[in-house]
């Protein structure tokens, strides 16, 4: 049978309303009192009845994540600090991905504004904010990355500008043929793929430098596999580039397999530069030079909006840009 917040009390020799405070958060316990009320739960297998709060305050304690993939490692470091964080504001997230599909994307929000979360947090696919055109029936919605609707709560890094700035420095660093891998693909193209396009034109353009279109390497998928694929096939038919800026980590790597695999020295032959910093870029050989941002400041920031959100409906919109920097590395060397 099913433990009670009555029985876990008496087991504490606390009152239920304490219990509630440990369990649900959001009000101070002292520690001697918390660890009484966590041993006699873990004891009792006490597990909380989300329903059953959910029709006392109108809320179920249970908020929503919806990234466009879970493989890879960003998404895993990201998903990991919401997890944490909601723990805070006593929320537990449920985990869905979009697969990089408009058309499920659109679908999953469909079904948030039926489902019983308290809101939402959306990583939108592409630039157009069709998908979030009309607010009627949604939940508290916080959208992160690179799409920016004007009426929503948002939480991104100024890809663009992010960019910009690295393939500044990478020209700075006496790089002029600079590839990108990672560039928009006629279908399917990203806004992230667009938005760090466009900061690499940016920058080729203030430097007095030609955008190439040979120099474009367009990805069906942002995987390690699929850049490492697409790189090597680019490389049969183009001459080597000065360097390789990949527009995210994940695919410098399929890169640095690529280059290290035909005997191209990183980062003599050719420079390669990264974007997100995750855990792996610092132990690559040799190790990334990459865009760097922290996940814990955006995820923080996107529940604090959410949580804004959900207790004042009304609101204006909220913006927060994560500040990011460059990460010096071994795998980029002046020319």
């Amino acid at each position: 049978m099913r433990a009670t917040v009555r029985e876990v009390a008496a087991l504490a020799g606390v009152s239920p309303k304490t219990v509630s405070n440990v369990v649900n958060g959001g009000v101070p316990v002292r520690p001697a009192t918390r660890a009484r009320v966590e041993q006699a739960v873990a004891e009792l297998g006490y597990v909380p009845n989300l329903s059953a709060r959910g029709l006392r305050n109108g809320r179920s304690g249970v908020i929503a994540l919806t990234l466009p993939e879970m493989r890879n490692p960003y998404a895993a470091e990201l998903t990991e600090w919401f997890v944490e964080l909601a723990r805070d504001h006593g929320w537990v997230v449920q985990l869905d991905q979009t697969a990089n599909d408009p058309e499920r994307e659109r679908d999953l929000v469909s079904r948030a504004r039926a489902h019983l979360v308290d809101g939402l947090v959306l990583n939108p696919v592409t630039l157009s904010a069709s998908v979030l055109a009309s607010t009627e029936g949604l939940p508290p919605t916080v959208v992160i990355g690179e799409v920016e609707p004007e009426h929503v709560d948002q939480v991104h890094v100024a890809s663009r500008a992010a960019a910009e700035e690295a393939t500044a420095y990478l020209i700075a660093s006496g790089h002029r043929r600079i590839a990108i891998v990672g560039a928009a693909a006629e279908v399917r193209a990203t806004a992230t793929s667009e938005l760090r396009e466009r900061g690499y034109g940016d920058a080729l353009e203030a430097a007095g430098l030609p955008v190439e279109a040979a120099l474009r390497v367009p990805l069906d998928d942002w995987s390690t596999a699929t850049a490492a694929r697409t790189f090597a096939a680019w490389l049969d038919r183009h001459d080597l580039p000065d360097a390789v800026f990949a527009f995210t980590d994940s695919i410098a790597f399929g890169v640095l397999h690529v280059l290290a695999a035909r005997g191209v020295r990183v980062p003599e032959d050719v420079s390669v530069m990264g974007f997100d910093d995750i855990a792996a870029a610092a132990f690559a050989i040799p190790a990334l030079t990459t865009v760097a941002f922290d996940r814990k400041t955006l995820a923080g920031a996107a529940l604090r909006l959410l949580a804004r959100r959900i207790d004042d409906r009304s609101a204006p919109p909220e913006t927060f840009v994560v500040p990011h920097e460059i990460v010096e590395r071994a795998s980029v060397d002046p020319r």
